[in-house]
């Protein structure tokens, strides 16, 4: 009896072993799980901004064909420069680099100004060029020459358009998220996070004079760790496609850098982990961030 009484404590010894290195071995496999999405959304990042300057150094080639002026020319081929330099070091850098990413991002927005200020100073001076030529009637036969002027400039000015219009693209900074309870306390720390029941996500949409005024739409997207969006029961377009928000916000927008709140309520289950936070507008992502628990204060 004591031999059999041992053998049954020996095997539930080994399945009680069994089934905790089954458990870690599970625990394992979601963390690894959890870092290769982390690094699959780095790398989108990542070639996102590839496309930009690569987008931003073709734009500067075109401008220097549509002008005759040395010095802007100089100037261009000097930017353009710059930002090739800065497309070589971000191929050059891993995905997972979180800070020489986000510097390469804070030097893709200067990179983006400094295009926009460009675009508004040739399309100036294309403007000029066009009254100067409509003003020359001197000679008769000089009529139909102006005339294939005048139709040039026009192809130039549409190409111009569609540049101003990425120069009137709003930019949100600042972004930020909180998480709150049902009695709208704001969640401390990890082990209260399932407790959430509110986000505030804020944000500051930047000046932008070029930017049409008016009535605006905000979408905020917000990705668990594990990819699903918060939410998501409406939808908006976005580059030939549906994409899933978490809220939305109408506001007017006259020009001037302008905070922006927006708030979502409900029951889901939320966890430890990065959260990406999205901002949409006028079929642009304008921003985009990813916050961890300690981004959001929670320790």
């Amino acid at each position: 009896m004591k031999k059999r009484g041992w053998i049954v404590t020996l095997s539930l010894v080994t399945l009680l072993m069994a089934v905790l290195v089954a458990t870690l071995l599970w625990n394992v496999h979601q963390k690894q799980q959890q870092i290769e999405d982390m690094h699959e959304l780095a790398a989108l990042d990542k070639q996102e901004m590839e496309n930009e300057y690569e987008r931003f150094t073709l734009q500067y080639s075109e401008m220097m064909t549509q002008i005759n002026n040395d010095s802007i020319v100089e100037q261009l081929t000097r930017e353009q420069l710059r930002t090739q330099q800065l497309l070589e070091e971000l191929k050059q850098v891993r995905a997972t680099d979180a800070r020489e990413i986000a510097r390469l991002k804070k030097e893709l927005a200067t990179v983006r100004a400094v295009l926009r200020s460009y675009i508004l100073q040739i399309d100036s001076l294309n403007q000029i060029n066009e009254a100067l030529t409509a003003e020359n009637t001197q000679i008769r036969s000089e009529l139909a020459e102006a005339g294939r002027q005048n139709q040039a400039l026009s192809h130039e000015r549409a190409s111009l358009s569609e540049k101003v219009a990425i120069a009137a693209q709003l930019d949100a900074t600042g972004i930020a998220m909180k998480m709150m309870d049902h009695h709208d306390r704001t969640i401390k720390k990890k082990r209260k996070m399932d407790d959430t029941r509110k986000l505030q996500v804020s944000f500051t949409v930047a000046k932008n004079v070029t930017a049409e005024a008016g009535e605006l739409t905000f979408y905020v997207q917000v990705k668990k760790p594990n990819g699903q969006v918060v939410g998501g029961s409406g939808t908006f377009d976005y580059e030939n496609t549906t994409l899933k928000y978490t809220a939305k916000r109408s506001m007017e927008y006259n020009g001037e850098a302008m905070p922006v709140s927006v708030f979502w309520s409900g029951e889901e289950v939320f966890e430890p982990g990065n959260y990406l936070v999205s901002i949409f507008q006028g079929g642009n992502m304008i921003g985009s961030r990813s916050l961890s628990p300690e981004d959001m204060g929670i320790r």
